[in-house]
């Protein structure tokens, strides 16, 4: 009797290897099928049979796994002109291949970078286009999968715009503890044709432009550390809030570090500016100044924050400041030209509100003429702007509406057509 069982149970074991060996001589062929359908660019079928495979992965073993999962990424990405969806399921796929198998790590940098690319355009259209959380999903997305805090750190800017400050100050918070500034080396020379100090990819690719007699002065410059607007940001959001203690404690802390900083410096004069104490607010942005009188970037940032506090006026002679040290300051240029022309709105509502009787028609023809001198003393920050950065719809767009405003049918005319040619591959 004990022999009976004995060979019965070698039998049933028998059996059970060659099922398992039939399981995974599917698996194998499945996979190698989908492997050869994606060799011919045949995406769709080497998806269809990746789908008959994952039924059978159960009991495969780590390296062919793994391969299934590679296969999948690249099958979901396609030629490259893969949806954020698709993007999303490759960039989990290649992910779950990674932990199966690290060694694969160098083999799928290009396919990762690929599916961040996707990510990085979509989050930027939905960035131009107002939706500002959107983006910052996708980003956090790039982030999980890149782990580059640059993806964070613009996540957190859109959380802002969006005014989610809770998220906005869980990414900050997170930067903050990693240490973040956002620094890089930048290699850098200046045309021969155009006097335009350009940065390069690399170092190699710098030293080759100088070598081709195209650059000159071949510089290593570092970019400016975002840890002081990272600090700023925190505590204006303290402030929104209406935790000026938090915010307080933060600036103080920050200050100890870094008592120069300009951008914490200009958090605390926008703290004393809304908590009603303007004379430390005046006596901080002198120092910011006095810090640092030669540099643009100063004056702008300047602007920026007069700007956002209503004072305009002031607003005003911080970007006229920085174009002035840099007449191809094309955002000053930019910021100066919108909050000149925000003045428009005030002497339209009073041209719609004016009657038909001979005075306001004589007030109507006033401040008409107001409008145009408003719109020829606009105009020069655009056309520089627009030379600087030929392709920038609106700007093209806002100094087209100007010309027909004021009668230059030439000038629109060319302007509109090339508005026309730009505004599809904008779209798109």
């Amino acid at each position: 009797m004990n022999s009976i069982l004995t060979n019965s149970r070698k039998q049933i074991l028998v059996v059970g290897l060659a099922l398992v060996s039939t399981l995974a001589f599917s698996q194998k062929r499945e996979i190698k099928r989908a492997e050869r359908a994606l060799k011919s660019a045949k995406y769709g079928e080497a998806l269809s049979l990746l789908s008959e495979a994952e039924a059978l992965l159960g009991d495969a073993d780590n390296d062919l796994k793994a391969e299934y999962y590679v296969l999948k990424g690249n099958a979901l990405m396609g030629s490259g002109g893969a949806s954020y969806e698709r993007a999303l399921e490759a960039g989990e796929a290649y992910n779950a291949a990674l932990e199966l198998k690290p060694s694969l790590e160098e083999e799928l940098i290009l396919p990762l970078d690929n599916v961040r690319t996707v990510f990085i355009n979509e989050a930027v259209k939905n960035q131009n286009a107002g939706n500002y959380e959107v983006a910052a999903e996708k980003l956090i997305n790039s982030y999980r999968l890149s782990h580059d805090p640059d993806d964070l750190y613009y996540a957190a800017g859109n959380m802002v715009n969006a005014q989610n400050y809770e998220k906005a100050l869980e990414y900050y918070e997170q930067l903050l503890e990693m240490d973040y500034t956002g620094e890089e080396t930048e290699f850098v020379a200046t045309s021969k044709t155009t006097g335009e100090v350009v940065a390069f990819s690399d170092e190699n690719t710098r030293n080759l432009a100088v070598r081709a007699g195209e650059y000159i002065k071949p510089e290593t410059r570092k970019t400016a550390s975002r840890k002081g607007e990272i600090l700023r940001n925190i505590t204006l959001i303290y402030i929104q809030e209406g935790k000026n203690d938090k915010a307080m404690e933060v600036i103080e802390t920050a200050r100890m570090e870094n008592p120069n900083d300009a951008y914490l410096m200009r958090a605390e004069a926008d703290m004393s500016y809304k908590m009603g104490d303007y004379e430390k607010y005046n006596k901080l942005m002198n120092a910011i100044v006095a810090n640092d009188p030669d540099n643009p970037e100063v004056y702008f940032n300047l602007g920026v924050g007069s700007q956002e506090l209503g004072e305009n006026d002031q607003a005003i002679g911080y970007y006229e400041k920085a174009i002035k040290l840099n007449p191809e300051y094309e955002a000053a240029l930019i910021n100066l030209a919108v909050i000149k022309l925000a003045q428009e709105g005030e002497l339209v509502e009073e041209m719609n509100s004016l009657g038909m009787s001979a005075a306001d028609n004589r007030r109507y023809e006033e401040l008409k003429a107001q409008r145009e001198d408003l719109y020829r003393e606009v105009l020069p920050y655009l056309e520089q702007a627009g030379k600087i950065n030929p392709n920038n719809v609106e700007v093209l767009r806002t100094m087209m509406n100007i010309y027909s405003q004021l009668g230059d049918d030439a000038k629109y005319n060319a302007l509109k057509t090339k508005v026309d040619a730009l505004a599809p591959a904008e779209e798109n």
